[in-house]
């Protein structure tokens, strides 16, 4: 008898332990959890920080054009040919040549956003071994200014300045609507799997009231109150009903899978959506999200972007097709010797400059061709933008309209499912007591169906347009405030 107790309770341990094991594995979601797992671990979230990050160094590297910049080289050589050398007396004879050159030369450069040119402080020491005579030199320049510059080629650091920080904005506001876009997403899959899970539960209701008005028919059948053709409509229904909850468990299995992918969750767990019927009931201002819209969203700053560069290559063109003018000037000091103390007594000064100059004589049009083809761009890019302005804004009107229709859709709907509900209740009831017929039966449990279906539905298209919304105005209209992140923690 003791043994049999200790069997007992064994086994109702284990049966525990494998409930609580089921429990865990639930995991119930709202639509909002949802949406906050997918911002953190979808992957569709992970690449929009993976990019994010590389446009920020990107921005990084371009900032980094305008400050100073300290510099090492050196380049040693060593050299044992016989070369050509010119002697005192302006003869050339070929000598052989033994020895080895080491440098090191340390600067600071600026570059020049005003006129794109770059200004450097430079110190040097070069020191000659003469191997075939075992001795050596040194030469010096404690100190060289060094400016060089294009006279007439295309300033890249003033074009710059002016298309990168709209740039690096852009990515900010990209990485804000890509969020919104994977809320989206979550949105669709969200209700695709309540709609599963509705469906299945339906399907079980319905396969139990089928079974259930099947047995009942065949008591009526044996007493000869319904005809074999009303038992069989039934039977019917009782196997479309049975073949229905298989065809959606196995539907529902396949896409929680697809689900939990998607957020990121590598867990085999059991999700179990929780609709809030309970939605904000509010409409928005057209005017107001059209402003919102053209100050927030990334497609506005892409335009910008678009018409600077477009000028930008405007410029490039006409330098590259004219007469170009480089400079190079140097002024310091030099001095040389066989000792390195000597090398720094008394430095000379040492000037030097030079300008390239190329002018194109004949180039068959090229050039001329080259700055009609950037402007060409130019203007295309700037009729496009024009129209794609108008598009946006059309969207933006067309969706808040969609919007503010979604309450009264929403209410219209809740009120068909109830009454559905409770016409198919009524209609099951009436069939019992005789006063109803099989067809009947069937057509309100397919309204009934059909109208839990459009209310899932309603509540989708209303987060739907709500979530177009925000990726249009990057704005929470329910909380008043413009949509942003915490952009030093995403570099991190």
């Amino acid at each position: 008898m003791i043994r049999f107790v200790c069997i007992i309770l064994s086994l109702f341990c284990t049966l525990d332990a494998i409930s609580q094991r089921r429990q865990d594995s639930v995991l119930v979601l709202t639509l909002e959890k949802a949406i906050e797992i997918a911002r953190v671990q979808s992957p569709d979230a992970r690449y929009a920080r993976h990019r994010f990050r590389s446009q920020y160094w990107n921005y990084c590297y371009y900032k980094a054009n305008y400050k100073p910049s300290l510099n090492f080289s050196s380049n040693p050589s060593f050299n044992h040919s016989i070369n050509a050398i010119t002697l005192p007396d302006a003869t050339l004879r070929y000598m052989q040549q033994n020895n080895v050159v080491t440098d090191a030369v340390l600067s600071l450069t600026q570059n020049i956003t005003l006129t794109g040119g770059s200004l450097s402080l430079q110190t040097s020491l070069q020191r000659m071994d003469m191997l075939s005579s075992n001795t050596h030199s040194y030469r010096t320049n404690p100190l060289s200014i060094v400016y060089q510059q294009s006279l007439t080629g295309h300033n890249s650091l003033k074009w710059d300045r002016k298309i990168e920080p709209i740039r690096f904005e852009e990515a900010k506001k990209n990485y804000v609507e890509t969020m919104e876009l994977v809320a989206s997403r979550v949105i669709q899959r969200f209700f695709n799997l309540a709609q599963m899970q509705t469906n299945l539960n339906m399907a079980k209701t319905n396969y139990a009231h089928a079974d259930t008005l099947y047995a009942f028919a065949k008591r009526r059948y044996d007493i000869g109150t319904i005809t074999e053709s009303e038992l069989l409509q039934l039977e019917i229904s009782r196997l479309n009903e049975e073949s229905n909850l298989l065809n959606n468990q196995n539907d529902l299995d396949d896409y929680m899978q697809n689900f939990r992918t998607f957020l990121g969750i590598n867990e085999a767990l059991i999700i179990n959506v929780d609709i809030d019927f309970n939605i904000p009931t509010f409409t928005i201002d057209i005017d107001k999200a059209i402003q919102l819209a053209f100050e927030n969203h990334p497609r506005i700053l892409a335009s910008q972007r678009s018409k600077l560069e477009s000028e930008s290559n405007v410029t490039r063109a006409k330098a590259n097709a004219g007469l170009r003018a480089d400079i190079y000037a140097q002024f310091g000091l030099t001095q040389t010797g066989d000792e390195l103390d000597v090398a720094y007594k008394k430095p000379l000064n040492q000037q030097y400059v030079s300008i390239g100059i190329r002018l194109p004589i004949l180039d068959w049009g090229r050039g001329k061709g080259s700055i009609r083809m950037a402007e060409s761009s130019r203007d295309l890019i700037y009729a496009q933008e024009e129209q794609n302005m108008s598009d946006f804004e059309q969207d933006v009107v067309k969706i808040v309209k969609q919007f503010n229709l979604q309450n009264g859709n929403v209410m219209i709907a809740t009120k068909m499912d109830q009454t559905a509900e409770r016409n198919s209740e009524v209609s099951r009831k009436l069939y019992l007591l005789g006063k109803l017929s099989v067809t009947d039966l069937n057509t309100s449990v397919r309204d009934k169906d059909n109208a839990k279906r459009k209310y899932i539905n309603s509540l989708y298209d209303y987060w739907r347009y709500y979530y177009m919304l925000r990726n249009l105005t990057l704005y929470d209209f329910e909380k008043g405030i413009a949509l942003t992140e915490d952009y030093e923690a995403l570099i991190k």
